[in-house]
């Protein structure tokens, strides 16, 4: 997966201490369990052609959390990009 910079990115997590770099949008949503006004950061990621045939084979997609504790996340679809003649 390639990290794509969100639009509306808010900060870069990571960059400092050695990894690429994390654009990520800070929001605030509407959660089922901590109720309205929950804060989260979100993030886009784009698959690769290899990737992508993985995907629709079949594969899993892994969301891998570096450290010991593991907050909350939620893994959804984001809207395809709109084609330029559209």
């Amino acid at each position: 997966m390639q990290i794509l910079r969100i639009e509306g990115a808010t900060r870069v997590l990571g960059k400092s201490q050695g990894y690429l770099g994390l654009p990520l949008r800070d929001e605030v949503i509407n959660c089922v369990v901590n109720g309205q006004g929950t804060p989260c950061m979100t993030t886009a990621w784009e698959p690769s052609p290899k990737e992508i045939a993985a995907i629709n084979a079949g594969a899993p997609i892994y969301v891998r959390l570096v450290g010991i504790a593991h907050p909350p996340i939620m893994v959804e679809v984001g809207n395809a990009p709109q084609l330029a003649n559209e």
